[in-house]
């Protein structure tokens, strides 16, 4: 399986098309409809829900973006469906729907969101699994990524025929508290990118000129960034970058 190259088209929206001040959630049914209906790539985010299936929603806890708390992850699929994202008359969506209503028409990006609390092993699958089983059948231009290389790996090994790569960036220990030092220098290196089977970096734009950044494209490892928000940060990352994750404006299409 190879990076499909529909990746390096239209720029990826971020969290899909949205704006919370149309009343546009992130990860919602309409920023993916929007995003579809203007031909931009998406990107979406995945957690778990208690019984296994992949939920298209950012955090790990319903706090931010619901009227409710607590972790989604202790909540099945049914009851997630039933919550209202705020600011919107929307409910969660879970990967399942929103593959049928992409259906192959632009880029899928799914991020698959670290389990382990700390970028380590996670105590289950579970969630690896979800997107596994979300996609069968699926048509159409998709890939996973993760900050996690123990979750691309896992991904791997569930799904090796489904393009996959690592979400990057310089990994400065005071940007990262929860990690340790040691762990923030490994993931920065990006030394796990072949070990995982990644086939794209998905990097975080402000450290777009990182020497192992360079090294990978010298090497025609295709090389994403998020996020971008606005068409001079655009201009510069294109520098580097085969294509951009962005949010707040409206890039041409044809930017690539």
């Amino acid at each position: 399986m190879t990076f499909p190259a529909a990746f390096l088209g239209p720029p990826i929206a971020h969290r899909a098309l949205h704006d919370a001040g149309q009343g546009i959630p992130e990860n919602g049914v309409t920023a993916v409809r929007r995003a579809v209906a203007m031909g931009y790539g998406i990107e979406i985010d995945v957690q778990p829900s208690a019984d296994g299936q992949a939920m298209v929603f950012h955090d790990a806890t319903l706090d931010r973006m619901t009227g409710t708390t607590g972790p989604i992850r202790a909540r099945t699929a049914r009851d997630l469906m039933d919550l209202r994202l705020k600011g919107s008359e929307e409910n969660i969506a879970s990967l399942s729907q929103i593959l049928q209503l992409v259906a192959g028409r632009v880029p899928l990006l799914i991020e698959i969101k670290d389990q382990s609390g700390g970028i380590g092993a996670a105590a289950d699958d579970m969630l690896e699994r979800g997107v596994v089983s979300a996609l069968q059948g699926y048509e159409g231009p998709v890939a996973v990524m993760s900050f996690n290389p123990h979750t691309i790996a896992s991904f791997r090994a569930h799904a090796p025929n489904v393009a996959r790569g690592l979400v990057t960036s310089g990994f400065m220990p005071s940007q990262w508290p929860g990690l340790s030092p040691e762990l923030c220098s490994h993931l920065r290196s990006i030394r796990d990118f072949g070990k995982v089977g990644a086939q794209f970096i998905s990097h975080d734009w402000t450290d777009l000129g990182s020497p192992r950044v360079a090294e990978l494209k010298a090497q025609k490892i295709p090389v994403l960034c998020w996020t971008i928000q606005s068409a001079q940060a655009e201009a510069e990352a294109r520098r580097i970058a085969d294509n951009v994750t962005f949010e707040g404006y409206l890039p041409p299409l044809d930017a690539a």
